[in-house]
């Protein structure tokens, strides 16, 4: 592992000759939907395996050069992250456990076999690039900046080995909710013959491939009037695993929390880890285990169980109404979101946006 450090790597700045007039972005901010637009600038640290991390940059957004030979494009050598920034009241823009975002991309780097960036260098990149496109950070109520980070190998090989050389940017996008419906409950789609991810596989890591997989079977949520698609274990196909993008919890009629343990096939999700601690701060009771689909079945026909919701960085909190597949439905369509579920989404968001007091030091200023 290299152990280059932020302090070691410089950033040079080359700013956008042309970036979007200011009228154009405002316009932009009023509405951003997600992922739909990006800013003017990117970061950019390259690494090869004689010089490690070196040549940081915050050059002007614009398409990547490579090689149709590059290692991503043929065996998929690739990660990324998702974490947000945040407009607080005096205009200052944080984001929230970036630290924990480093560490994972450290640890999808480990699996894919692409070299591992220092913490600090990933939390400098971000500090350099929002520094700089602090402006496109919206603050109306519920809107942030979605930052991405990514990595690929971009050596011009066609063996099949771990690349020599690889490139990690940062994009960011201003952003909206990521449902159209905002914080309406949705319905999501049982994929009863896909798995995303087995034993042994590349789940746990955040990487492109992962995603693919999900792909098909979430066109079928959608031609099922579902906004999402949930996935079950590969081994037995009984037990619940997470969303295509998002991890699940389901709340007892006594607040207790139940969500599926991560065991290397589910990503761990920081914001599924935010919302334990919050939940235990609020005196709930959280199990973390193996979930059975049918005792999803049986609590919400004995009435035991009276919330699910799913949760990742991009939606923060999804009320889910009902689990719908081609045998059976389980919810209501209709039923409003839980009172647990409504508690817990104003809680994050409220530390998030700076309205709640940051206990556990989850906030990172970037500009």
């Amino acid at each position: 592992m290299n152990t280059t450090s932020a302090n070691q790597v410089e950033f040079t700045i080359n700013r956008n000759a042309n970036p979007l007039p200011e009228a154009e972005r405002n316009a932009i901010l009023q509405n951003p939907g997600f992922g739909k637009y990006f800013t003017d600038h990117m970061a950019t640290i390259d690494w090869t395996r004689e010089q490690g991390w070196h040549d940081a940059r915050i050059v002007p957004y614009g398409p990547l050069q490579l090689d149709p030979a590059a290692s991503v494009l043929h065996y998929a050598q690739e990660i990324f992250e998702g974490l947000k920034a945040y407009r607080h009241a005096d205009g200052s823009v944080w984001t929230f456990r970036p630290e924990a975002n480093a560490l994972r991309f450290q640890l999808s780097a480990r699996r894919l076999a692409l070299p591992e960036l220092p913490v600090d260098l990933f939390i400098e990149s971000l500090k350099q690039l929002i520094s700089v496109d602090k402006a496109w950070v919206p603050s109306a109520p519920e809107t942030s900046a979605y930052i991405r980070p990514f990595m690929i190998a971009n050596e011009s090989f066609l063996g099949v080995r771990s690349a020599e050389r690889a490139a990690y940017h940062v994009i960011v996008s201003p952003a909206g909710s990521y449902f159209a419906k905002g914080m309406q409950p949705i319905s999501i789609w049982l994929a009863s013959e896909f798995s995303r991810a087995g034993k042994g596989g590349t789940g746990e890591a955040k990487c492109g491939g992962n995603y693919a997989a999900s792909l098909l079977p979430q066109q079928e949520a959608y031609a099922n009037g579902c906004s999402q698609v949930l996935f079950l274990d590969a081994e037995e196909h009984t037990y619940l695993e997470e969303l295509g993008g998002m991890n699940i919890f389901l709340v007892r009629k006594d607040g207790t929390l139940i969500t599926p343990k991560p065991s290397g096939s589910i990503l761990k999700g920081i914001t599924r880890a935010s919302l334990i601690q919050l939940a235990e701060d609020m005196g709930l009771k959280v199990e973390e285990r193996k979930v059975a689909l049918q005792e999803w079945r049986d609590g919400i026909n004995s009435g035991e169980i009276t919330e699910a919701f799913a949760c990742g960085t991009a939606a923060v909190i999804a009320p889910i109404s009902a689990l719908k597949s081609k045998d059976f439905i389980i919810g209501d369509e209709n039923a409003p979101a839980g009172k647990v579920t409504v508690a817990l989404r104003n809680k994050l968001t409220g530390i998030q946006y700076g309205l709640e007091e940051d206990t556990h030091g989850w906030l990172t200023r970037l500009a």
